[in-house]
């Protein structure tokens, strides 16, 4: 669970400083941003409340999830959120947005640890989606992350996720050295989450999945974010040097709600 949010703290200073270098160094000034906050948020949801959802009562889960963002933006507002989730978040009475961003994507880790079946665990991440990402291309990059969890946990090969990835969500057929040579800075969920995928797919272990998503030189922490949540699930272990470096750049609330949530549910 900590995968994803130290891909975030990692790569949070190289969104503002993009690199295309994969032996970056780990950047003094690196934090949590968004991505760790709403992650949290995410755990909090189903630890609060994990049963599972259908049809008839998706409205309410997705109300909870939406209380649940708006209480850990009011615990850290200048985490580095988009302008359509502010005005959102403030607004108690707002509408669902519409954005076709990878913010959805980020958060979903957890979802795919708490619930095993797959069908039940797309309803939650659509849930979780609707609040601020009610839009279909938000909402498939979403699915597609948790999936890519779910079946790295299931102990699935990475041959069997990208088969997978590719026959429900995205075609992932492009070598990520492809991608690096005209990659740019872009939120887009269908232009940033297939290369986060891809990273993973790529990689040997848990750093260089990250540092694969960093040095592509894009949305770095989100897509480190993404990656690093994937190659926890997968290899299920994380170098000391990233825990250690990590640690102390989280605030305690969001340390204390992963740890709750990887008590409960992590086996």
């Amino acid at each position: 669970m900590f995968g994803a949010i130290y891909g975030d703290v990692i790569g949070s200073h190289y969104e503002i400083y993009c690199t295309k270098e994969y032996d970056f160094p780990f950047a003094a000034d690196s934090t949590f941003t968004d991505d760790s906050v709403l992650t949290a948020a995410v755990c909090k949801t189903i630890l609060d409340d994990p049963s599972e959802t259908s049809r008839f009562d998706y409205s309410e889960r997705s109300n909870q999830y939406a209380a649940h963002y708006r209480q850990f933006y009011s615990f850290y507002p200048h985490a580095g959120y988009g302008n359509m989730f502010v005005a959102w978040a403030r607004n108690p009475s707002a509408k669902p947005n519409r954005s076709y961003g990878n913010g959805a994507a980020m958060r979903v880790v957890p979802i795919a640890y708490a619930y095993n079946d797959i069908k039940q665990m797309i309803l939650q991440v659509k849930a979780s989606c609707y609040p601020t990402h009610n839009h279909a291309e938000a909402i498939t990059a979403a699915c597609a992350v948790a999936t890519a969890v779910r079946l790295a946990l299931d102990g699935q090969s990475k041959e069997e996720i990208r088969n997978y990835i590719e026959k429900h969500f995205f075609n992932l057929s492009t070598p990520l050295a492809k991608i690096k040579e005209t990659y740019v800075f872009d939120s887009h969920a269908s232009y940033s989450v297939p290369p986060a995928i891809t990273a993973f797919l790529e990689s040997n272990d848990y750093e260089s999945a990250i540092r694969n998503a960093i040095s592509l030189g894009g949305d770095a922490d989100t897509q480190a974010c993404i990656a690093g949540g994937i190659a926890e699930a997968y290899y299920k272990e994380i170098p000391d040097k990233i825990i250690h470096f990590c640690d102390s750049r989280i605030d305690i609330t969001i340390k204390n709600t992963v740890r709750s949530f990887i008590k409960e549910f992590v086996k």
